[in-house]
């Protein structure tokens, strides 16, 4: 739907009903916060209701949720409570939209009782948050939005050393207080001036990439040797994305990381293949088990001093094999080696278990 409602329907007609009313500010507030939820779910954004009606984007947010928290207050508070912010205090009610449906009925009464204004409601949606996330209750404190409240000025004004400001602290958690406990923890402040400080919060553990080799680069692994075209086709051409080069892949894939090595990071489409080393092509001194050949696919051009995967058609199953051609030949290339990494040396495998043994 367009941002101008259609006519000729019924739906427009509401619409523009909404709208008119809107203009000229009928009813109170929850109905002009109702009233922007359903045009904004009839398809108008809120820049459009806002050149129909002179509600700005942001008045707009603030009345649908607050006409939210409200709808959720209808079932457990009382009808002084309804009645004191249908007519006021979506600004209010607009900081309890954190609060479960309890805690907004019991921040919402106390906010009517004492006629609380946004800056202060803020401070009481918070406070209750904290103290819902508390294992126990606070000795002396209850569950009541009063108590939440004077707990909260009761843990800051022992942390404070300034007695202007602790006195000030005191001063608001008595004012909050409601059960005659949580008044006389707060006032044994009066006579303890043990300043109790809060716990600092631990330092990130940061680090930052110096060097390229720090970063690895993940290499789809096609599988064993041996294998054939086919099986390297079925790995897609991968895309990294942003500083971290971040995969999203939806196939199923094996994985394996390799440290940013120029070879490796200057490949245009690199993936691996596990290969026995006594089937390469030369063998490799003092090496009998497998390596992980990494081949870009994208350098597909002969080079004499390199080694191409080729697919060899002789034979009754075609397969894919390493070569190196002393001169260009007729054959296509499927892709270049780049690197043939031997894995980590392991002078004694128990060592690995038992790190102890060199420690000395």
């Amino acid at each position: 739907m367009t941002e101008e409602a259609n006519s000729g329907t019924e739906a427009s007609v509401d619409t523009e009903a909404l709208l008119r009313s809107l203009l000229r500010k009928e009813g109170n507030w929850v109905e002009w916060g109702q009233s922007c939820q359903q045009l904004q779910k009839s398809g108008y954004t809120s820049q459009a209701i806002f050149e129909a009606t002179g509600f700005q984007p942001i008045h707009q947010n603030q009345l649908i949720t607050a006409a939210q928290v409200y709808a959720s207050l209808v079932s457990g508070a009382t009808e002084a409570v309804l009645n004191y912010f249908r007519q006021q205090g979506s600004e209010v009610l607009y900081e309890f939209r954190i609060l479960a449906q309890s805690d907004r009925i019991s921040a919402a009464t106390l906010a009517c009782e004492k006629k609380l204004d946004s800056e202060a409601a803020h401070d009481l949606a918070k406070a209750l948050k904290d103290f819902s996330r508390l294992s126990s209750l606070p000795d002396g404190f209850s569950q009541s939005a009063g108590d939440a409240m004077a707990y909260q000025c009761w843990k800051l004004a022992r942390q404070q050393a300034d007695l202007q400001e602790r006195s000030r602290l005191i001063a608001r958690g008595l004012s909050y207080a409601q059960s005659e406990t949580a008044r006389q923890q707060i006032e044994k402040l009066l006579t303890d001036f043990t300043v109790v400080k809060s716990k600092p919060a631990p330092r990130l553990p940061l680090y930052r990439l110096e060097t390229e080799d720090e970063m690895p680069r993940l290499i789809p692994v096609v599988g064993r040797f041996p294998l054939t075209k086919a099986d390297l086709q079925t790995v897609p051409l991968l895309e990294e994305v942003g500083p971290y080069r971040m995969i999203q892949f939806s196939g199923s894939c094996a994985w394996v990381g390799l440290p940013g090595w120029q070879a490796v990071l200057n490949a245009d489409d690199p993936i691996g293949i596990l290969a026995a080393v006594a089937h390469l092509p030369v063998p490799i001194e003092g090496e009998t088990g497998e390596v992980l050949l990494v081949i870009d696919r994208q350098q597909r051009e002969w080079q004499s001093d390199s080694y191409f995967l080729v697919e060899q058609t002789e034979g009754t199953n075609p397969s894919i094999e390493l070569k190196w051609f002393e001169t260009a030949p007729p054959c296509p290339l499927l892709g270049k080696v780049i690197l043939v990494l031997r894995p980590k040396r392991i002078l004694d495998e128990s060592v690995t278990l038992n790190p102890w043994l060199i420690d000395e």
